[in-house]
């Protein structure tokens, strides 16, 4: 097994190889990094463009791989790091074969460069991705330069209370175990910005959101009654007007990852990530885990 780690030189920034090598340390595995270039033509140019465009592709691969071993020796000594390059006509497909090819244990992206320092941004590789991955997948925030602490402290669940979701705690739950760090699960209980019509008044919309929390606390309360995770797993329910206030109310750490679910398209195992998740996930201050349903 591996962490295999999507990286293209003058593209990504640094912040995925940061996670990706504390990634592979934490699972004490190898790291693949995986480039994408562009497929040459399949027809033979008379002018030989076919093979120029080879060499610029092989140039990208070697540049890639320079720049990013650069970067992992400066915060990883002593990891095994192999390099895989994949010609393909989009970063996604590339990124999808390599992952087929390689079987991760996760594959890990950066955010896009057009977004707020220190929040995941979801770019079009990365979207495209989180529709069809067939293997977990991880986002760094952008800017992320990996912990403090110096790797992993704690896993948070995001969990929202429903059966088809519990799977997330159970594979997190056995994943903190491995790695032996702490665990949470967390709730989010969220009032929109237009919760209801203003009619309705403040202190309606007040009960109704602190009625959910209840029950959201009761939900889980049950996952210790049911063995599920251990005495000493940390629940909470976090509540904040829209997502952003509730993602900056749950008490971040260093070390911090955020693990959310998806949900499974006609039965197969793969990444397809709903608008809740799509919120929690473009408004985490921590890397983010996204766990195919």
């Amino acid at each position: 097994m591996t962490v295999a780690v999507g990286y293209l030189a003058g593209k990504s920034g640094r912040s995925p190889l940061y996670l990706a090598a504390e990634a592979a340390k934490t699972l004490k595995t190898s790291l693949t990094v995986v480039t994408v270039v562009p497929r040459p033509w399949v027809v033979p140019s008379l002018g030989r463009i076919d093979g120029e465009y080879a060499q610029y592709a092989d140039q990208l691969a070697a540049n890639s791989a320079k720049e990013a071993q650069g970067c992992i020796d400066s915060i990883a000594s002593g990891l095994e790091v192999n390099y895989h390059k994949v010609a393909h006509r989009s970063a996604s497909g590339g990124l999808l074969e390599a992952a087929g090819e390689l079987e991760p244990e996760v594959l890990i992206l950066g955010s896009a460069a057009d977004g707020k320092l220190g929040q995941v941004v979801v770019g079009s590789t990365a979207d495209r991705l989180l529709h069809s991955s067939p293997v977990p997948m991880a986002i760094s925030p952008r800017g992320y330069r990996g912990s403090k602490a110096g790797g992993l402290t704690r896993i948070t669940a995001a969990y929202p209370g429903t059966p088809d979701t519990l799977y997330v705690v159970e594979r997190v739950a056995a994943l903190a175990e491995r790695l032996g760090v702490p665990m949470r699960v967390v709730t989010f209980a969220v009032r929109g910005r237009t919760m209801y019509p203003p009619e309705v008044g403040l202190s309606t919309e007040d009960s109704i959101l602190e009625q959910l929390a209840t029950h959201a606390r009761e939900t889980l309360a049950q996952l210790k009654v049911d063995g599920v995770v251990g005495k000493d797993v940390d629940l909470q329910v976090v509540s904040g007007n829209g997502w952003d206030e509730s993602l900056d109310n749950a008490d971040w750490q260093e070390g911090d990852l955020l693990a959310i679910g998806t949900s499974p398209v006609g039965g197969i195992a793969r990444v397809f990530l709903g608008s809740r998740g799509s919120k929690i996930l473009r408004h985490s201050p921590v890397p983010v885990l996204v766990l195919p349903g």
